[in-house]
Order: C-alpha cells, then structure tokens, then sequence
C-alpha cells in the first residue's frame, strides 16, 4: 500500500531588499532637477529670508534686528503706492488682455474665420519679441518728440496724444503688456477648445442651439480650467512688473519714478541704495502677498470647477 506523498512545501521568497534601490532609483531621475531647484530656487529664498532679519549700520555694522525692517516696510509710503499701482494695473490691464485673448480663440476655433494660420500666427508673434526689445520698440512709438506720437501730435496741429503723461503712463504700460501677452494666452485657451468632443457641438447643433449658445454653455465651461491658468500667469506677471517702466523711466524721468513698481522699488533699493537687507524685505513681502492671491484664485476656480 503506498502512501501519499506530502505536498512539496514552498519555499519562502527571499525578502527583497530592492524597496531602498527602487527609490534610489527613483531619486537618479529626480536628482538633476532637485539640485537646480534648490540651487535656483529655495536657496535664494532662504538667504533672502536671512537677510531681512539683519540691518547695515553706519555704526557697529551689520546687525541683528529681527523684524524691524518688515515693520519699518508697512509704514513704508514708497512700497504702499507702488503696491497700489501694479494693483490697479491688475484689475484693469489683465481682464482686458484675457477677454481679448478669448475673443480671438474663440474666433480662430470658430469654422467661420478664413486664414486662421495666419491670424494663429500673427497674434502669436509679439510674444516671440523680447520684452526689453518690445518696451523700446512701443517707446520709440510713444516718443512725443519722435515716433509715431510726435508725428500724430503734428498732423493734428497740436499735443493730444500724450503716452508718457502722469494720467496714461500705465494704461500706456498696460498697452505694452497686452499686446506681448495676449498671443501667449490666446494660445492657451485656443488648446482648450481643440481638445472638446466634437460630439457636443453636433448634439447641440441637433437641439437647434445657435453660436452664441453653443459659446456659452459649451466652450466658455470647457476653458473654466485654462481661464484659472491664465489668471495666475497675469497676476503674477502683474507683480513682477518691471521691464516696461524701467526701460520707459528714461523717456518719462518726470512721471516713472524709482518706486514706480514694488520690483523696481526693490531693484533701486539694493543696486542703487546699497540698502540690500530692506530690498529682500520688500522682495520676500511681495512674494508672499503673490503667491496668497494666486492660491486664492486658484482655490476659487477649482471650486468652480467642481461644480
């Protein structure tokens, strides 16, 4: 009588201790971009940080003084107008430039527009031109003594178009902006649309809904996401104002003072005043006042978007 063999008994896995190489791994891919981040990045900040806890003296040096300069910064009359200033420039310049922009994606994804590679483009373009170059190009158009103003203000027979005066300065800045941004977010939310079924035009078509219906309750939700996008690339860019009326200061040296903008109110401060623990200060607040708005615009368009 023979008797059943026992089951081979399996044997254990050997523990792989590859958990820590896989994540070494990982790490390798990883590596590269966190040694720029931290070199670029987080290490600037932190030594802007340190020196907003410190004051150059003329006596005894550099010195100890905790949050003396960001206190010194809020009674600041300099650092409260030119903070008013890029804010008004924000509720102003970017929902024109985004509404303009709209405008032309909605029009370019529109089947009714002839040559859309050829308006894709020429909208496009001005973002291609550098800001420095685009700022001396519009400076050269405003020129009241040369240019295209100065010759306007001449066939008229008198001075009407004055870009450089104290009431236009900024919306003449704010013209620069949109016409180098515009393109850039045209581009952004013309992406959106291609990428909605064509299922729910057809279906709508279908239902009798016209252009316009078919904007509103199709599109417009459609670029909810991109709008947001958008948003926060101009308000940040709103803040970071500094190339338009810095290279625009020597034509207007009367109306563009030294605080015109927070960034160039931080930029004079270090380079000019040699006053570079106040300059991180101003440099830290903004950023700080930057990024809380930007996350609050983000908060409220994810909200939106969840409904």
């Amino acid at each position: 009588m023979t008797t059943a063999s026992a089951p081979p008994t399996a044997r254990p896995l050997p523990r792989r201790s590859s958990r820590a190489r896989r994540d070494w791994r990982g790490w390798a891919f990883v590596g590269p971009f966190m040694i720029v981040f931290l070199a670029v990045l987080v290490a600037p900040v932190v030594y802007a940080l340190i020196l907003t806890l410190f004051r150059q003296q003329l006596v005894g040096g550099t010195a100890f003084v905790g949050l003396a300069n960001y206190a010194l910064l809020f009674q600041d009359p300099k650092f409260w107008e030119s903070l008013f200033r890029v804010t008004l420039f924000l509720l102003i310049q970017v929902p024109i430039m985004l509404a303009l922009s709209l405008v032309a994606a909605l029009a370019l994804d529109s089947a009714r527009l002839h040559g859309t590679g050829f308006f894709r483009i020429a909208i496009f373009l001005p973002y291609a031109v550098p800001g420095v170059v685009a700022a001396l190009i519009w400076g050269f158009i405003y020129g009241n003594q040369f240019g295209l103003t100065g010759s306007l203000n001449d066939l008229l027979g008198a001075e009407i178009l004055r870009p450089f005066s104290a009431d236009w300065v900024l919306a003449s800045i704010g013209n620069i902006v949109t016409w180098e941004f515009m393109g850039y977010n045209m581009l952004i939310f013309y992406a959106a649309l291609k990428v909605v079924p064509t299922e729910l035009y057809e279906a709508a078509e279908i239902d009798g809904a016209g252009q316009f219906r078919i904007i509103s309750g199709i599109k417009i939700p459609a670029l909810r996401g991109s709008i947001v996008i958008a948003t926060i690339f101009s308000i940040i860019g709103s803040f970071q104002l500094f190339n338009e009326p810095n290279l625009l200061k020597n034509l207007a040296p009367n109306v563009i003072s030294s605080y015109f903008t927070p960034n160039m109110y931080a930029y004079n401060l270090s380079f000019a005043g040699q006053q570079f623990n106040y300059s991180a200060t101003v440099a830290i607040v903004m950023g700080v006042i930057t990024a809380t708005i930007a996350y609050i615009v983000q908060l409220r368009g994810s909200r939106q978007e969840v409904r």
